[in-house]
């Protein structure tokens, strides 16, 4: 960590008039700017895309389109920390960060994201192919322009269309390895797409005050929390239908249906705790604290069960 107290910053990130100067970035400042937790399920579900495609690349180049994939999201999370950074300000669990806490220039984590878009979308490009690196590349567009500049301060429907821009990554796996598209990328990006909104949302619940004080108008924020366990509960049924769409489409067997339909009864009984809940107080919101922990969880299962499903069959 750096080794002085942050300094106060002006809004645009530099130190203001008579204020001392910013203090030297750690390179976990840098680390910070990527959302590492974020890139994980990035990563993982990115992976699953590229081993489920019917084409295999060379395990050197199926390494190399993952670590693009990976920077790419990271470019995607350094664009969004720039832009946000007085909104971050705001909010208790966003102030701590490189940009609102003053450890780090605005100027430099802009260059910073710039290179590891261009750098991730080049080495895709190389790698596999231009269709993953163009898709790469909207990923990273759509996250920083249209989620972050456009949906974010203007719509509460902000997380809803902006989930596509998580849903991306299994897509990009899959274009990595066989060059083309199909049924199954699409309902790996439709399941992300469904998940989004019910673990966003339980997340936005408990942190309502925060968003509330930060200007953003998320769901809870405009339509109140009781319409929003309503709205978690639509899209999780929602999310459990088309988790269970591969099987009936031929596109899994009898693994994969069984894990998708553990996971999603699972999934819908946190949703109808949190849709029961009436608390407005954080404190009292643990069926939100827990869906929104169990789906994470479910992600990685789900699509872990896919790949496993795969496996089998093809063995």
């Amino acid at each position: 960590m750096p080794t002085e107290a942050p300094a106060l910053v002006s809004p645009a990130g530099r130190p203001g008039p008579g204020t001392a100067p910013l203090p030297l970035s750690d390179w976990r400042d840098y680390v910070a700017l990527l959302k590492p937790r974020v890139m994980s399920l990035v990563v993982f579900t990115a992976a699953c895309g590229l081993l489920l495609a019917p084409r295999a690349l060379p395990p050197f180049l199926a390494g190399v389109a993952i670590l693009a994939i990976a920077v790419g999201a990271g470019a995607a999370g350094a664009f969004n920390q720039w832009l946000e950074a007085d909104l971050d300000r705001c909010m208790a669990r966003t102030r701590n960060r490189p940009l609102p806490s003053g450890r780090l220039a605005r100027e430099n984590a802009l260059a910073f994201a710039v290179l590891l878009a261009v750098f991730s979308v080049t080495v895709m490009a190389f790698a596999a192919n231009l269709l993953a690196a163009g898709l790469l590349a909207a990923s990273i567009v759509f996250y920083a322009v249209i989620y972050t500049l456009w949906l974010k301060p203007r719509t509460p429907q902000n997380i809803v269309i902006g989930g596509a821009a998580g849903a991306f990554p299994p897509v990009i796996g899959w274009a990595a390895a066989s060059g083309d598209l199909g049924l199954l990328p699409a309902l790996l990006f439709l399941i992300i797409f469904l998940w989004t909104p019910p673990h966003f949302w339980s997340l936005a619940l408990f942190l309502n005050g925060d968003y509330g004080r930060a200007g953003i108008p998320m769901l809870p924020v405009t339509h109140g929390p009781r319409h929003t366990r309503r709205q978690i509960l639509l899209y999780s049924v929602a999310l459990a239908l088309v988790s269970l769409a591969p099987v009936p489409t031929g596109l899994a067997g009898p693994l994969y249906g069984a894990a998708a339909l553990g996971l999603a009864a699972l999934f819908l009984w946190f949703a109808i705790r949190v849709s029961k809940n009436a608390a407005t107080d954080p404190c009292q919101m643990q069926p939100e604290k827990r869906l929104f922990a169990f789906s994470i969880l479910y992600l990685f299962l789900l699509f872990a069960a896919l790949v496993a499903d795969s496996l089998v069959a093809a063995a």
